[in-house]
């Protein structure tokens, strides 16, 4: 994918076989890549390459990736996932307090990852790859419009949060809780319910009456479909 030359990820993992598998697949899609074994020599590549997206495992010995995470975005322009061994609760959040932007929990497969760098590449750094364009959908974050079919959206800075983030994620299934993390914030104190609330509103802005667009998908979120 030649669009993506130019954009640089930091993988920090301290298992090396991992480490080679991972680099190899993000080379291969057109990444500059630089790998790290241990947290210091993670924020040293940070500080000399600055990195757009670091992926950090959270369980490393010596310095975790919760710390990694906590000094890169203290000094550093970056998007950062965390890896889990299974999504705890309490990482989630943890992580999240920290400033983390996604996570993912092991085992994953290669294809979701590189999805969810894609969409953490089109929200912090829209200008790498111009104005941010998913199937109808075009997002101009400088204006905070959001266009279907060339139409501007008439909706409430909510409904624009919510929107971009599920547009950005299309593909993904977002559970209630991440999108009330990401949209609402994780201190956000109300229901799980206003989520539904907000995708009713948007679907009836989309014109989406048979949700073709906005998907619901039985006990796990919503997921937007651009096939």
């Amino acid at each position: 994918m030649r669009q993506l030359k130019g954009i640089k990820i930091l993988l920090v993992d301290d298992e090396p076989n991992i480490l080679q598998f991972l680099e190899l697949g993000l080379q291969n899609e057109g990444f500059e890549v630089w790998t790290a074994q241990d947290g210091m020599t993670a924020i040293t590549l940070a500080k000399q390459h600055q990195p757009h997206v670091a992926i950090l495992d959270v369980m490393m010995p010596g310095m975790d990736g919760f710390e990694v995470c906590r000094m890169l975005k203290k000094t550093e322009n970056i998007a950062v996932i965390m890896l889990t061994a299974k999504e705890e609760v309490e990482d989630r959040v943890k992580g999240l307090t920290l400033g983390a932007d996604d996570y993912m929990a092991k085992p994953f497969s290669f294809e979701e990852l590189l999805a969810r760098i894609h969409a953490r590449i089109r929200n912090h750094f829209p200008n790498l790859l111009g104005e941010v364009v998913a199937g109808p959908f075009r997002i101009d974050d400088r204006r905070k419009e959001i266009s279907l079919d060339q139409r501007v959206l008439e909706l409430s800075p909510t409904e624009y949060e919510l929107l971009k983030f599920l547009v950005i994620n299309h593909g993904l299934v977002l559970s209630k809780s991440m999108i009330l993390d990401k949209v609402w914030g994780y201190d956000f104190g109300g229901e799980e319910n206003i989520v539904e609330v907000y995708i009713r509103s948007l679907r009836d802005k989309l014109g989406d009456k048979e949700h073709k667009l906005i998907r619901t998908v039985r006990g796990a979120g919503y997921r937007v479909d651009l096939s």
